[in-house]
Parts: C-alpha cells; structure tokens; sequence
C-alpha cells in the first residue's frame, strides 16, 4: 500500500511538471486500489483485534496500523487531488518554473519512505529525525504562494491557474503532515506514549471572509501585533485572492507588515475546524459553512471591506481606518473576555 501511495504521489507530480494528462488520469484510475487496500487492512487489524484480543506491545501495533493506514489512504487522495488539479490547468497551462513544487514533493516524498521504514523496522530515532523535518514543508508551501501571488499581481499568472496550483502546493504539504503523523504513531508504538494532538498552548482564532485579499489579513495582522499571550491568529476566504496592495499599505503605515502573509482558502488552512472561535466578518462567508467534528464558537463582526468602498485618496484611507478600528475595538473586547475568564 506505502508503495502505490509513493507511485501515485510521485507520478502525480511528474505530470504537473511535464503538463501530462495522461500520468494525470493513470493516478485517478489508480487511486481504487489504495482504496481496495485500505479495506482490506483494516479487515485484518479488526479481526486480530477479535480473535487474539492482544494487550501491550501487540494492542498497540495494531493500534498504530489502523492510524497508519488511514494516513497512507490519505496521501493517496492527495495525489489523486493534485492529478485533478494538473487536468484543471491542462487546457491552459501556465509558463512557470515547478523547481519549488519538485522540491516540496521530494521532501514529502522522502519522508514518507523514511516514515515506512520507521515503521516496518520499529526505529523511534529515524521517526524523530523524520519529524523535525517537516517544517521544512510548511516553509516551502508559505514560500510556493508567495511567489505564485507575486505572479498573479504582476499578470504573470491567470486567476483560473492560482488556486489549482496553490491547491497543489497544500496537498503536497499535507502529504509531508501525513507522514510526519505516521511517525507520531511509530513513536506510540515503541513507547506507548501519544505526543499528537497535545493540549494547545494557543487560543486559536480564525477570520473568516470572501476573498482573505483584505479584511481578513488586517484582521489577522492586528491580532498578531497585538502580542496578545496564549492566542494563535489565521485567517481564510471561502474565494481566495492575492493579497489587495492597498491593505498592505495601509497596514505598513499602522507599524505592521502583512507583506510576507498569504492568501488561502479554508482547504489550505491545517486543521481551522479546531478554532475555538470563528469570526466572521461579513455573514456571506458562512454560506454554506460545514463544521465538522469540533464545535468551535462563531462569531459575525459585520465591516465593510474597504476595498468594496468606490472612493479614492482620503475617502478610500477613511474606509480602511474605519475597518481597521472596528476590528480592533472588537479584538480587544474579545481577547479581555478570554484572558479574564478563569481556567477551570
């Protein structure tokens, strides 16, 4: 199964950086049989699980091959999003140099092998040195955007190529979190100790609007300026557009840079169904919204985006002022009521 989800994987970025619809297709046809595999060893570890009854060393292997199973499946899936994506750019495909998207699929690549091997070989040292490398990933994926809006904002890169190719560069990095997650189950399996989903040190707080090109990046550099303890600041679009210069500018002139934040979609944002608030700043951004497994407290802040305003020189400034002061007075108000309540 580590062996088709590698294939896949690797044959899903040959054909984004060859344009091949073709490797493209062979991945999606492919994917059934993780799926296949995917059921038939979480029939295995079930019947084990009935028939022997195992404790120990023995529970826990069986433990960590059903997580593990789930993580391969998953990477196969996103092999197979990134195949859809090349087919999505396909009919226009964009002049750009992939050395950086080669990069990050090498690094999840690589730590995918070495994650299997840490497994089939019980090896808690190469499941760490495996795990200290995947910020590596986040850095490359942040780097990936970057760049690829700096290139939407100089019409270098159609609107229609920016999402499917930052798609890519996600799914890429959450490959890279799937391994660094089986390794987490090998660590468990060699020690019986869980080091994931440890209790946050942070106070996650997600703004939520249309675009993430200027409400929501304010919003989140204000928070983060406010160096406010214990709160971890994001920010998505349900529609993401490059970053609006004019809110990076307005933010420059308040002492905060926004220049190095990206824009991105809740489906590029890890784990946002975590939050433990959800501020919405217009209600359209929750049209449609589908929370998952968490039950995080959603809030509306109702500002009007600046950018929306038709108006210039210091009409245009007093929109962005006024957006500015609304989120922050709420900002504040709301981080007193959190840092005023008592922990239980």
């Amino acid at each position: 199964m580590a062996g088709l989800v590698e294939r896949a994987l690797k044959l899903s970025l040959q054909a984004l950086a060859e344009g091949s619809r073709r490797l493209a297709y062979s991945v999606i046809l492919r994917d059934q049989y993780v799926d296949e595999l995917e059921t038939e060893v979480d029939r295995l570890c079930l019947e084990f699980l009935v028939r022997h009854q195992p404790v120990g060393i023995h529970l826990r292997l069986a433990y960590a091959t059903i997580q593990i199973n789930k993580e391969l499946e998953r990477i196969g899936d996103y092999a197979e999003s990134i195949a859809r994506q090349v087919l999505a750019i396909s009919t226009a495909p964009p002049n750009i140099s992939y050395e950086r998207f080669i990069e990050l699929g090498d690094l999840a690549l690589h730590m995918l092998r070495d994650a299997v091997q840490a497994f089939l070989r019980q090896d808690s040292d190469l499941a760490w040195s495996t795990i200290a490398i995947e910020e590596r990933a986040n850095s490359l994926r942040t780097t990936i955007n970057n760049e690829l809006q700096a290139l939407s904002r100089d019409n270098q890169l159609s609107a229609a190529a920016l999402t499917p190719l930052m798609t890519v560069a996600r799914r890429l990095e959450r490959a890279a979190d799937q391994a660094k997650n089986l390794c987490e189950d090998v660590l468990y399996l060699c020690t019986g100790e869980f080091i994931k989903h440890k209790k946050a040190d942070g106070f996650r707080v997600l703004f939520l609007d249309q675009s993430n090109s200027s409400l929501g990046q304010i919003a989140e550099g204000l928070g983060r300026s406010l160096n406010l303890p214990r709160f971890v600041f994001s920010s998505a679009g349900r529609v993401p557009q490059p970053i609006h210069p004019e809110a990076v500018q307005f933010m420059a002139r308040k002492g905060v840079d926004i220049s190095r934040q990206c824009s991105k979609s809740l489906e590029q944002l890890p784990h946002w169904e975590n939050s433990q608030v959800i501020i919405a700043l217009n209600a359209q951004a929750l049209d449609g919204l589908a929370l998952r497994s968490s039950k995080p407290i959603v809030l509306t802040w109702p500002v009007q985006d600046p950018i929306e305003v038709v108006a210039a020189g210091e009409a245009r400034n007093a929109a962005f002022e006024s957006a500015y002061q609304a989120i922050e007075s709420n900002l504040k108000d709301l981080a007193a009521a959190v840092l005023d309540e008592p922990q239980p």
